[in-house]
């Protein structure tokens, strides 16, 4: 077992309460059942804390947070919700002094979160994926202590496409980021083509577009397709390119 499920581990057994963080952009993808399963196993309270909140037009996914619940919505980069999440943990823990982890893949903003509710700097952030390595611990107020995680895939998922769309791979260390990026593109097409300022028939031309306009061009004038796609998921994961 990799070192990192270890802390992930300790961190369930020794917390009252769990929280896991998504991405409002991609809420049933940034799901880990296994960190779920895991959290049930030791009997302990999950708490959904849905992230990004700014990146999205929170109407359309309300339907989806009925079906996660206890779960509240927040942007750790805006601070907005962070009150309102506090009060939630505190109802969970009945008012008593109170263990939360923190869990999630990577980049979905664990120790953004941490810094919003903590009101400074305490856990370490990057916009690359894989940045915290082992478990941070944060005091919020008298009561409420938080303990950071780093980022885990569930063991068995070797999705790179998916890793690479919901920001848990770098977009710089990805194999084949044309494929993840046309991925992305097909899914997001208005979004991305906005962004960006192009207009085209289908995913293929759209990236095209996209790499002639930011001049991501090879000698003889061809796309750059590698640096194109990268570059794209790099605005996607940073939250440039935000879902409407």
């Amino acid at each position: 077992m990799p070192s990192f499920w270890k802390h992930v581990n300790r961190v369930i057994q020794n917390a009252d309460i769990i929280i896991e963080v998504l991405d409002s952009r991609l809420i049933e993808k940034t799901r880990n059942p296994e960190i779920e399963q895991k959290i049930k196993k030791f009997g302990k309270k999950i708490l959904y804390v849905i992230n990004k909140c700014d990146l999205v037009n929170v109407k359309d996914i309300e339907k989806v947070q009925k079906n996660l619940q206890p779960s509240v919505f927040i942007s750790s980069t805006e601070k907005l919700g962070t009150t309102i999440l506090k009060k939630k943990i505190m109802e969970l823990s009945r008012g008593e002094k109170v263990t939360v982890g923190v869990v999630g893949y990577p980049n979905v903003g664990k120790s953004s979160l941490i810094n919003a509710l903590s009101g400074r700097s305490a856990a370490r952030t990057s916009s690359s994926s894989g940045f915290t390595h082992g478990i941070q611990k944060v005091r919020v107020g008298d009561k409420i202590t938080l303990l950071d995680t780093p980022g885990v895939f569930p063991e068995r998922e070797k999705d790179e496409v998916k890793h690479a769309y919901i920001g848990a791979v770098d977009s710089a260390k990805l194999k084949d980021p044309e494929i993840d990026a046309l991925k992305l593109i097909e899914e997001h097409p208005q979004e991305v083509s906005h962004y960006y300022g192009v207009s085209g028939e289908d995913a293929e031309e759209i990236l095209e577009l996209i790499g002639i306009k930011s001049n991501k061009l090879l000698p003889g004038g061809v796309v750059n397709e590698d640096a194109t796609a990268r570059m794209i998921l790099k605005d996607w994961q940073s939250g440039k390119i935000k879902k409407k």
